[in-house]
């Protein structure tokens, strides 16, 4: 398709989107949360007569006061071997397990009202141990997040792929490599927040909420306040950022905010402040591997075991969907025969975990791509060379890993061209002229480096999605779909798609998302799946609305429908460009009450139509041009790529500089460039991000250390560099689009690039990189560490 300009962007950049802390209802009254200042602790007691009898305080809740409301959440992802999962009540009773947890709310005439009224509610606290390494959580005496959860284990999970145990007992070589990553966290610009409006005279209930997934949202909530789904409407506006932070069944105030306003009769707001989104929101990454690796005399792989910990803090709100992701992708673009996966999944008194950008894949991609540096460290080979070795080639597509993916269908990938992918970003990056110029900075005492790191990712996972497509009288095409946008760029891409097929310009297309009273279907916006579902929807019902369109013409225009074409807002006659109707003329005539609209439009169709006989609608015909369609995949579309950088490191102060950042891309057909590489582009700045600068801190006690910006280091544009994307297409034959997602794929393969590069670069220190994320004060400890090893290794 050609580029177009983003069309929400006019809007947004003159300051004229609407977020949820902009919906001000009159009368709205403002909510605040009292949250546990402990990891682990019972409370037998909560006095709330101060905070009462504050002025301006029109109620505070407690577990108590919501009685039988106050339900744990559902769990979203089930699975037989999560014997032990656990999810969060609205509001805690006598007991919390994390930093953060809801105890009591408060509403008020204002937020400051609020917070001080918090500060007045007297809570009798007994703090209790807690367990905070996740590498430990296990261990015999620990403490238990639940005391009727042994070991703190919630969930165990093997799955084997071949005969993995005799492919390691014949394998020429066998390597293994303990890798951890530690946990971060989303930060969206935009934090969280919940608007409830409750009308009394209709019994309906309009909810504004900072949510990647509102009909879920809707749904549940209709289904716990008792109510008509068709009297709960959700709308998610804007949205400053999600990347799978807004996305939970449910948080507390998705719940509670509602409740109260339809217990007042008012109007509730509530806006999360960045201080709770550090400690109340939902984190991800935390894992620890042990993998190991079996290679044949030229490095084939033959075998792969990853026994891994994962870390799923104090609750599992979506089971164990991260640690299936990260084994069901741990195997890459590369053949893998024999494989066994055993994980574990552990709580830890510490945020619950959920998908961030990514969700699992990292992790995966970390560990797999340490194991590629390691067969080829050891069998004195190029990482690239091994890489191809052991690539899926093009023509061995579809191609089975064996395992059931995260939606329980096949993980098989559809198409790509993974050896295609590395050399042209070894093209692009250089690697020759690298290598010239890193053996003259050694001479000058710089340490520059090299890395790549290659890898897939699951897209555009079901259930379903759907879409209506409408022609307006005015010419105008209305386009709804259920999910919502986190600043992807829909409001583009979908015009882009209906605009391909009704033949008119993008930018006469308007495009709805997030609001259920729009439309009334469709999961949500997670797992890069939106262009690849919601798309192929609109697709579907765009098509319908051109046939319909098509018909209708020819029988104004008295022309078979193959001899007309849709330009330019019009269906014309090929080679008679006179006998044409606009797309706004034809919805005129398409409408049986024609008086309803405007002269013009009604006028230049009415001219044409002929008095029709019999009824005003033949039987099965439906007024108007429009149309609805829906999406199901069968089962995951498989986007891939390969990353390449140059780094600089400063052995004397570990610190390090992004010299080039190079992106090879596959996300089958590309509807809008600059929307695909801006999600690249972005996601590689969280990638960055995760891999040298975010880390969180808690203490023995469970107390977040750095839950503040201040202490929290995320990259700026100075630490992001300049990042030079290039498109591959292979166009997935699951979806008649031909699309996959693009949505996580920047963040994936960074850490074991940068893992990668910072080895090159400080080859002559012999340091190796296990962990992430790294930090300078961490490079300069692994040199210490590397010069030790030397010192002390045999002659």
């Amino acid at each position: 398709m050609p580029p177009a300009r983003r069309n929400e962007d006019p809007r947004l950049l003159r300051g004229m989107g609407a977020y949820v802390d902009d919906i001000d209802p009159p009368g709205v009254l403002h909510a605040a949360i009292l949250r546990s200042p402990f990891g682990h602790a019972r409370f037998s007691s909560i006095d709330t007569a101060a905070a009462r009898a504050l002025p301006g305080v029109h109620a505070v809740y407690t577990a108590a006061d919501l009685g039988a409301f106050n339900q744990p959440a559902p769990l979203v992802v089930p699975h037989p071997n999560l014997t032990h999962g656990r999810t969060q009540r609205p509001l805690a009773e006598g007991k919390v397990c994390f930093i953060g947890e809801a105890v009591a709310m408060v509403v008020a005439e204002d937020r400051y009202i609020a917070e001080d009224a918090v500060g007045l509610i007297e809570v009798e606290w007994e703090p209790l141990p807690a367990v905070v390494d996740f590498r430990h959580a296990s261990d015999a005496g620990m403490p238990l997040v639940h005391a009727d959860v042994p070991n703190n284990i919630a969930a165990q999970f093997v799955q084997t792929v071949g005969d993995p145990a005799n492919a390691f007992l014949r394998a020429a070589h066998v390597f293994q490599e303990n890798v951890y990553i530690e946990r971060s966290c989303g930060s969206p610009i935009e934090a969280r927040g919940v608007v409830a409006v409750w009308d009394t005279r209709t019994e309906k209930l309009t909810v504004w909420d900072a949510t990647q997934a509102p009909l879920t949202i809707k749904n549940g909530l209709a289904n716990m306040l008792g109510l008509a789904e068709f009297n709960v409407e959700v709308i998610a506006p804007d949205v400053g950022g999600g990347f799978g932070t807004k996305i939970n069944l449910f948080f507390p105030e998705e719940v509670l905010v509602p409740w109260a306003a339809i217990q007042l009769n008012r109007p509730v707001k509530w806006t999360e402040d960045r201080r709770e989104h550090f400690i109340a929101a939902n984190q991800e990454r935390g894992q620890l591997h042990t993998a190991r690796v079996a290679v044949d005399a030229e490095g084939h792989i033959v075998g792969l075991e990853s026994a891994f910990l994962h870390d799923t803090g104090a609750y599992t709100p979506y089971g164990m969907i991260v640690p299936i992701i990260t084994a069901t992708q741990l195997p890459g673009p590369y053949k893998v025969p024999n494989y066994r996966s055993e994980f574990t999944v552990v709580y830890t008194n510490t945020n619950c975990v959920s998908p961030y950008r990514g969700a699992g894949r990292p992790h995966a991609c970390f560990v797999m791509e340490r194991l590629i540096d390691r067969i080829a460290r050891e069998l004195r080979l190029e990482p690239n060379e091994v890489r191809r070795r052991n690539f899926v080639q093009p023509d061995e597509f579809p191609w089975d890993v064996g395992l059931p993916f995260q939606d329980g269908a096949p993980t098989r990938y559809d198409s790509g061209n993974y050896p295609a992918a590395l050399d042209l970003a070894e093209r692009m990056i250089n690697v020759p002229s690298f290598r010239a110029e890193q053996q003259a900075a050694r001479a000058e005492g710089r340490y520059l480096g090299l890395g790549f790191a290659a890898y897939v990712e699951g897209t555009g996972i079901g259930p379903y999605e759907g879409a209506h497509v409408r022609i307006e009288p005015s010419g105008r095409v209305l386009a709804a779909t259920g999910l919502t946008s986190q600043g992807q760029g829909h409001y583009t891409s979908f015009a882009q798609i209906v605009a391909a097929e009704l033949g008119c310009d993008v930018a006469d297309v308007s495009v709805i998302t997030g609001d259920t009273s729009r439309f009334n279907w469709g999961a949500g916006t997670y797992a890069s799946r939106a262009l690849v579902t919601a798309g192929n929807a609109i697709g579907i019902a765009a098509r319908s609305v051109r046939e319909k369109a098509l018909a209708l013409a020819s029988e104004l225009l008295e022309a078979s429908p193959s001899d007309l074409e849709l330009v330019n807002g019009r269906v014309r006659v090929r080679g008679v460009p006179e006998r044409e109707l606009t797309l706004g003329a034809l919805a005129t005539a398409a409408n049986p009450i024609r008086y309803a609209y405007g002269k013009e439009a009604s006028q230049a169709a009415l001219q044409l139509v002929k008095p029709r006989e019999g009824a005003v609608l033949a039987p099965g015909e439906q007024p108007g041009l429009e149309a609805f369609g829906f999406f199901a995949p069968d089962r995951a579309t498989w986007a891939s790529g390969q990353h390449a950088a140059i780094v600089e490191v400063l052995p004397a102060t570990g610190d390090i500089r992004f010299l080039r950042y190079v992106v090879v891309h596959d996300c089958g057909v590309v509807i809008n460039p600059t929307i695909v590489e801006g999600q690249i582009q972005g996601g590689v700045a969280q990638g960055i991000g995760g891999a040298f600068y975010e880390r969180l801190h808690f203490d023995d006690s469970g107390q977040l250390l750095n839950a503040s910006f201040m202490d929290f280091l995320m990259p700026t544009a100075a630490e992001v560099p300049e990042i030079e994307i290039a498109h591959i297409e292979t166009p997935s034959p699951l979806n008649p689009l031909g699309v996959k997602g693009v949505g996580e794929a920047g963040t994936i393969p960074v850490a074991p690039l940068l893992a990668e590069a910072i080895e090159d670069a400080l080859a002559p220190f012999g340091v190796r990189i296990r962990e992430m994320p790294l930090s300078p004060v961490r490079i300069r400890e692994l040199i210490d560490e590397a010069a030790r090893t030397q010192a002390v290794a045999p002659a």
